[in-house]
C-alpha cells in the first residue's frame, strides 16, 4: 500500500510541481552539484528539497527511538506523522494553486511537504519493516529484480543440465523468494504512477487528498491494540 502511495503522490507531483520526482533525491542531488555552472528555474526549492526530506528522515528515526520498546506504537505515530506531511502538501496546494512555477512560494511549500512525507515513509519502512525493500526508491528494486531474473534464469538452466532428481540450488531458492517480495513493491509503485495520472488529470493537484485515506487508515490500524 505504502508503494502505491508513493508512486501515487510521485506522480502527481511530477505533473503539478512543473517535473518534480519527490519520492526520492536523485533529481535533486544532480540539481545540486550542477548549480555551480548552469542555473535552471526552481533551482532554490529543488535544493531545499533535500534538507527537507532529510530532516524527516531525522525526525522518524528520533521518533523510533524514543519508542523502541513499542515498535507498533512507533509504527503508527510514524504513518501518522507522515499522513500530516501529506496534508500540508494538500493544503499547500489547495491554497497556492494556480502556481505560476516552481519558484513561487506556494510550489516551495508544497514541494518541502511532499518531499518530507516521502522522507518520513522511506525512514519508517526502513526502521520498521525489517527485511522490506524501499516503498519509494525503484533504482534499487528494479537493480535487484534484474539479478533475481538472472540467477532464476541460471538455476532454471542448472536443473535442466541436472535432470529431474536435480536439487535446487540455494541461490535459486533466495532468488524467487526475494522476486516474490520485491515485485509487489515495484508493481505497487507504478500502479500508483498510473493512478496518480489518471487522477490528476481529472481534478488537477487536489487528488493529493486520496494520497491521504491509504496512510491514515495504516496509521488506525496499527494504533489499535494488539
Amino acid at each position: 500500500m505504502l508503494s502505491v502511495v508513493a508512486g501515487y503522490v510521485d506522480s502527481c507531483t511530477y505533473l503539478g510541481l512543473f517535473g518534480v520526482f519527490v519520492a526520492q533525491l536523485t533529481g535533486s542531488l544532480v540539481l545540486a552539484g550542477t548549480a555551480l555552472v548552469k542555473s535552471e528555474p526552481g533551482t532554490p526549492a529543488k535544493l531545499l528539497a533535500i534538507p527537507s526530506f532529510f530532516f524527516a528522515g531525522m525526525a522518524v528515526t528520533m521518533l523510533v527511538h524514543s519508542m523502541r520498546k513499542r515498535p507498533r506504537s512507533a509504527l503508527a505515530w510514524s504513518l501518522v506523522l507522515e499522513c500530516i506531511l501529506l496534508i500540508g502538501l494538500l493544503a499547500s496546494c489547495l491554497t497556492g494553486m494556480p502556481f505560476r512555477g516552481l519558484d513561487a512560494p506556494g510550489a516551495v511549500v508544497a514541494l518541502l511537504f511532499g518531499m518530507a512525507a516521502m522522507g518520513a515513509q522511506s525512514a519508517l519502512v526502513r526502521l520498521l519493516m525489517r527485511g522490506v525493500a524501499s516503498t519509494n526508491v525503484m533504482t534499487t528494486n528494479t537493480t535487484l529484480l534484474a539479478i533475481n531474473a538472472a540467477e532464476i534464469l541460471l538455476g532454471w538452466i542448472e536443473r535442466i543440465k541436472s535432470g529431474p532428481s536435480g536439487t535446487s540450488n540455494a541461490d535459486y531458492v533466495q532468488a524467487r523468494c526475494d522476486v516474490a517480495a520485491l515485485l509487489p513493491l515495484w508493481l505497487g509503485f507504478l500502479a500508483g504512477t498510473a493512478l496518480g495520472a489518471v487522477a490528476y488529470v481529472i481534478v488537477g493537484l487536489p487528488c493529493i487528498s486520496l494520497a491521504i485515506l491509504p496512510v491514515g487508515s495504516l496509521a488506525l490500524w496499527y494504533a489499535r491494540p494488539s
